[in-house]
């Protein structure tokens, strides 16, 4: 019988993990990059059939359809990539992640980038940390970009 209960207990689906509302937030995020990537890609693959389908069907403009397809080709492809690169602090006070998604995504071999996703996080010394605080004066906030969309 306790085998039985065990083949049971292991057939049926597990509940979703609760990642708390960060763990959400990261988790949509994660699913609007997919979708924006899937996106792109069924753009691509639309006007690339394109290409091929005006070359088929009208033989008189063969050439035509060539240039058409090849220009197509020559289109940027958009991707999203996940990284940590981070924000300079702006003269403002605010992080400037539109100039560190750019640069991420100029190192990568792309013209230009946005942010997607961020990440803030204090960072201490150690000493904050053995003296058993959490935080501290000598703390600063950092923020990274995490995910940038590059074209």
């Amino acid at each position: 019988m306790s085998t039985l209960a065990a083949a049971q207990d292991a057939a049926r689906p597990k509940p979703p993990e609760d990642r708390g509302i960060l763990g959400n937030i990261g988790r949509w995020f994660d699913q609007q990059a997919e979708n924006i990537n899937s996106t792109f890609k069924d753009a691509g693959q639309k006007l690339g059939n394109f290409g091929r389908q005006a070359g088929v069907v009208a033989s008189t403009t063969v050439e035509g359809a060539k240039d058409a397809a090849d220009a197509v080709a020559r289109i940027p492809k958009a991707r999203v990539f996940s990284g940590h690169e981070l924000c300079k602090i702006a003269p403002n006070g605010a992080p400037d992640c539109i100039t560190a998604a750019a640069a991420a995504c100029k190192a990568k071999g792309f013209a230009s980038g946005s942010s997607v996703g961020m990440t803030t996080a204090e960072i201490c010394p150690a000493k904050v940390y053995i003296s058993g605080r959490i935080s501290g004066p000598e703390c600063r906030t950092e923020t990274f970009v995490s995910r940038y969309l590059c074209q």
